[in-house]
């Protein structure tokens, strides 16, 4: 796979998840945790509780507008990407 393409992916999936309430281009609390089980179950297994998902949520919505962005997603897969890579 080539990195345009997983860019490509990237969008395509917050697009996908964010078009199902509210706006079309931020992600509720609901589509992220739609996203992350769906995309990411990895995270929800680590996370034994709702209040892993409240945290991330928090921590992702850097201007508390109980949104998250497309750059604030961005921001968090990246970061998991860098962890991960350090643990490969």
């Amino acid at each position: 796979m080539s990195l345009s393409t997983a860019m490509a992916s990237l969008m395509a999936t917050f697009d996908r998840y964010a078009a199902v309430e509210g706006k079309k281009d931020t992600l509720t609390k609901l589509e992220l945790k739609n996203l992350v089980e769906n995309e990411m179950p990895c995270l929800i297994q680590k996370a034994k509780n709702s209040d892993g998902l409240e945290k991330l949520m928090k921590d992702l919505d850097r201007n508390k507008d109980s949104e998250v962005t497309i750059e604030e997603f961005l921001t968090f897969v990246c970061s998991l990407t860098c962890v991960c890579y350090k643990y490969k």
